[in-house]
């Protein structure tokens, strides 16, 4: 089982998400025929992981929660090192993940916070980092609460710095040149988030973490004018993302693409831009990742308003924004309402 699980983790970082999903089934396969109910609850928290990178967040949740409502914390902390991580953590971290991009933001920020101080309870550091890096980070940045972030990215700093975690010191710089970028220092922040990138090398490249990065990377590049780079950036992304069948952020780099044709200013781009906008919405909706259908949404209206077509816009993004039923406070929502009471 031990086996299974690095060879399901040695896929899942090397991109090959297919056959990740395959060893965390055969990992499933052979914890049913054992005593040990939690073991089968390891294979739940296995594949809940690859589907969420597969894109199949409904099929995440279900995996993750199940995992999570069944699974009891031996009391041997041998079981830490026997799986690497303390198994609860781990699953509330891609919970918390999966749970925000599916529209629950609040939700996902509160599941996220209770197996923090789980981990931090536990007194496991490698499970503090895991948790800070892989889910508080984002979803505090995703969410657009930059003092949060700031708060998360400075306890990963020196946490991991603490105890000669360079790996999650890199990601701590990842981050913070993330939190850089969107508080508007954006060459400061692309040199960060550069530099943390290239401290983790083939790891971040193959995994699900690159293409959280380089979208991010892509829209910075935009912003101080080196918009040529920024497309080049994202379409490597989206075609390692075709190559990998890494489908978490697909629908958020296409949509990112469609920006920058449109900072770009071609002739004849807007129609282009707006292809890209309706396949960020098509993959978005057949993933269930409600939030990224409303980011994409979002650079949709904005551009029939541009056009003069308030009510196609008004049409596109009311009833994507009406099936918010929390997080107005966070920064998408407060931009699609935004919009929304522009166009009247």
């Amino acid at each position: 089982m031990r086996s299974l699980l690095g060879l399901w983790f040695f896929h899942r970082v090397a991109g090959r998400l297919r056959a990740s999903l395959t060893a965390a089934q055969r990992f499933s396969a052979l914890a049913a025929s054992r005593s040990n109910s939690n073991d089968r609850l390891i294979g739940e928290r296995l594949i809940g992981i690859s589907q969420h990178c597969l894109g199949d967040q409904p099929s995440a949740r279900y995996h993750l929660e199940r995992m999570l409502a069944h699974y009891v914390p031996p009391v041997q902390t041998s079981r830490i090192s026997r799986f690497r991580s303390n198994q609860r953590v781990t699953a509330g971290a891609f919970l918390g993940r999966t749970l925000w991009l599916q529209g629950s933001p609040d939700r996902a920020m509160r599941v996220t916070e209770t197996y923090l101080r789980e981990a931090t309870a536990s007194r496991h550091v490698n499970s503090v980092c895991y948790i800070v890096a892989n889910a508080a980070c984002p979803i505090a940045l995703w969410s657009g609460d930059m003092d949060l972030a700031d708060q998360y990215v400075t306890r990963l700093i020196d946490l991991a710095t603490r105890h000669s975690l360079m790996r999650y010191v890199a990601f701590a710089r990842s981050h913070q040149g993330l939190l850089a970028i969107k508080r508007g220092d954006t060459p400061g922040g692309l040199l960060l988030l550069r530099s943390g990138i290239d401290e983790l090398g083939d790891e971040v490249n193959a995994s699900h973490r690159y293409f959280l990065f380089v979208g991010e990377m892509a829209e910075g590049l935009g912003r101080v004018g080196q918009v040529g780079e920024g497309l080049s950036v994202v379409h490597d992304a989206i075609a390692r993302a075709e190559e990998t069948e890494e489908r978490l952020s697909i629908a958020e780099l296409l949509r990112i693409k469609g920006e920058l044709l449109l900072l770009q200013g071609a002739p004849g781009v807007a129609a282009t831009a707006e292809d890209q906008f309706y396949q960020a919405l098509k993959w978005a909706s057949l993933q269930g990742a409600l939030s990224w259908e409303l980011r994409a949404a979002t650079s949709l209206a904005q551009l029939f308003r541009d056009q003069d077509r308030p009510a196609d816009a008004k049409a596109l993004l009311q009833p994507i924004y009406d099936r918010f039923t929390e997080g107005l406070d966070t920064a998408d929502l407060k931009r699609a309402r935004g919009l929304l009471r522009d166009l009247g």
